[in-house]
């Protein structure tokens, strides 16, 4: 080859890759578009399906309003989830093969394919459309099925996975849910027997209220768990869909029970609830309001839902329907607590500081409070008189969302009389008359001193000179001469340990009360209170001392511990010591027997 015609090739090399590079990217046939084989069927079009398995009776339903009902072999509510799936599923079914005119016209073909007995008929309907399919024999490696769309020329052979979704028997459309899709109850009607109990659910604070045959709050924990109960409850078993079945035989005619749930005028669900079933023990049979079908169902789906009048009753005496920001208690002594600024409570006429851990127990034990017995449903003067519940008599304690409004109380409750066993009380709305066990009236406080704060006083340790000790006539002085360094004072004996009255004294400089006990006590002597009791003196380096006294022994198995007492603003209060404050005391600085 002569070098003058190198340049010649090489020229006719890259016009030919350009070549083939320009056909393969632009000039090649188009990929087939991939056919449905349901020609424009969508599935959230479709009304109704029609299947018929063979030597097998039709099954078929419908969807109104998105919800699907099984029409034939039976009428019974059909789950959307068997349905659905099948639709999506022929929404997208394609052919992997198209039988030839000559395979589909040989003789014997439709009895080769399985086509003319086929395994199933399928009908699918959306308004005027419709689409028929016939469904034969599986090829012979399995994994594909014949198919022929009723109307159209040709088989097709499909994939085998969809025909899972087809059912056999009417079984598997059934709806096993117990109700249907109920939505949002806002009211029910219970009748057990003879007795019909109704609630409403107010639109505003969503509270269930006893409509008949009294007009109560009502327990809505209750409801709202037997209503959770009931939507998610399955039937077991399908046992009859006679419509001539007797069925006063499954204690459903009458019913034992029936639940009515409905919102606003429309009644959303009736389930009858008959007898136990003795083949199926723990099982009761049950119908839907509108089927024929009798079914079983599990007993404990319905225990909620039985029981008499005051089973539906709300047993807490209050329900908080707004923020509390002031509570008022009258009785032998009169208090009222109040909200001010962002965080703060104070007690009306009181200048100290409210401990917001007892206000926010006493507001716990007023929502816990809880009735042990429905006393009196009407009661007139006389009655309430007999149960000490007289305006002017009783104590109360009302709760209001705005200070000093009286037109804002959340709730009232009146105390009344007490009995061995019981506390009569009554709510200020209500003309009901309700008994709680006497340790929960008695917890309640009864005093706003009971609510000062516990911190008695806080300084800090290095400001602290002198402690001194007081018991039986003797004294004994503790000398701080800096951190972890004590001594005794000139007169006073005994050991120092330094390391416990570091801890003691660390303990001391941020001094609680427990509970506080009284203020201004008049009988000293019932807390052990004494002059010969110990007295406990902190000698402070700015000037100021301050001293605690200590009474009776409190004992416990557990921990053991003291009652004392202090003097705040020029007033008395006994309290009880935290118990490991009282064991540092007792290990450390009282003086042991014996001791000069």
């Amino acid at each position: 080859m002569k070098s003058n015609t190198t340049p010649i090739w090489f020229v006719l090399a890259v016009a030919l890759a350009a070549s083939v590079w320009f056909v393969q990217k632009h000039l090649q046939p188009a990929a087939p578009a991939k056919q449905n084989l349901l020609a424009g069927l969508r599935a959230e079009a479709v009304t109704s399906i029609q299947v018929v398995p063979a030597n097998a009776r039709e099954i078929s339903a419908s969807r109104t309003n998105k919800n699907w009902f099984l029409e034939k072999p039976v009428a019974y509510p059909a789950p959307a989830a068997a349905i659905e799936p099948l639709l999506a599923a022929l929404e997208k079914l394609s052919p992997v093969l198209r039988l030839t005119a000559a395979e589909v016209s040989r003789k014997n073909a439709d009895a080769e394919f399985g086509l003319e007995n086929p395994q199933f008929r399928l009908d699918v309907n959306a308004g005027e459309q419709s689409w028929h399919l016939n469904i034969g024999n599986r090829t012979a490696p399995g994994d594909g099925v014949y198919v022929r769309v009723v109307g159209g020329a040709g088989v097709y052979v499909t994939d085998v996975d969809w025909l899972a979704l087809l059912p056999r028997e009417a079984g598997v459309w059934r709806d096993t849910a117990l109700t249907g899709e109920v939505g949002d109850v806002d009211w029910l009607v219970i009748t057990n027997g003879a007795k019909v109990i109704e609630f409403r659910r107010d639109a505003t604070n969503r509270l269930w209220r006893m409509t008949r045959p009294l007009q109560a709050r009502a327990d809505g924990v209750r409801l709202t768990t037997a209503l959770q109960q009931l939507r998610s409850a399955k039937v077991t078993r399908f046992v009859t869909d006679d419509v001539k079945a007797d069925l006063s035989a499954f204690g459903l005619l009458p019913a034992e029970l029936d639940v009515c749930l409905g919102h606003g005028t429309n009644v959303l669900e009736v389930i009858h609830a008959g007898k136990d079933s003795a083949e199926n023990p723990g099982q009761i049979f049950l119908r839907r309001e509108g089927w024929n079908s009798v079914v079983t169902a599990a007993k404990d789906t319905l225990a909620a839902w039985r029981g008499d009048v005051n089973t539906f009753r709300d047993a807490h005496l209050l329900d908080f329907t707004a923020p509390v920001t002031e509570i008022e208690v009258r009785g032998e002594n009169n208090f009222t607590l109040r909200h001010e600024g962002t965080n703060a409570w104070t007690v009306a006429r009181e200048k100290f500081p409210v401990d917001m851990e007892n206000l926010q127990l006493f507001v716990r034990m007023l929502a816990n409070l809880r009735v042990t017995e429905f006393v009196k449903d009407v009661v007139t003067g006389p009655d309430l008189q007999g149960f000490g519940l007289a305006p002017t008599n009783s104590r109360s304690i009302t709760l209001r969302s705005a200070p000093g409004d009286t037109n804002a109380v959340i709730a009232q409750l009146i105390f009344g009389a007490s009995e061995t066993n019981r506390v009569f009380v009554k709510r200020g709305d209500e003309d009901f008359v309700y008994a709680l066990a006497p340790q929960d009236a008695g917890q309640l406080p009864v005093a706003g001193w009971q609510f000062r704060e516990r911190r008695l006083w806080n300084f800090s340790e290095t400001n602290l000179a002198q402690i001194s000790v007081h018991q039986a006539g003797k004294l004994r002085q503790l000398v701080h001469n800096g951190p972890g360094r004590w001594s005794l004072a000139p007169g006073s004996q005994g050991m120092v340990d330094t390391v416990g009255l570091e801890e003691t004294a660390k303990q001391f400089a941020t001094l609680s009360a427990a509970w506080w006990m009284e203020k201004n006590f008049i009988a000293p002597e019932k807390f052990g209170f004494n002059t010969n009791c110990v007295q406990l003196d902190f000698d402070l380096k700015s000037g100021e001392k301050l001293t605690v006294n200590f009474g009776a022994d409190i004992p416990s198995q557990n921990a053991p511990t003291a009652f004392a007492n202090v003097t705040l603003d020029g007033e008395r209060w006994a309290f009880v010591l935290p118990p490991p404050l009282w064991q540092l005391t007792d290990a450390f600085l009282k003086i042991v027997p014996g001791q000069p």
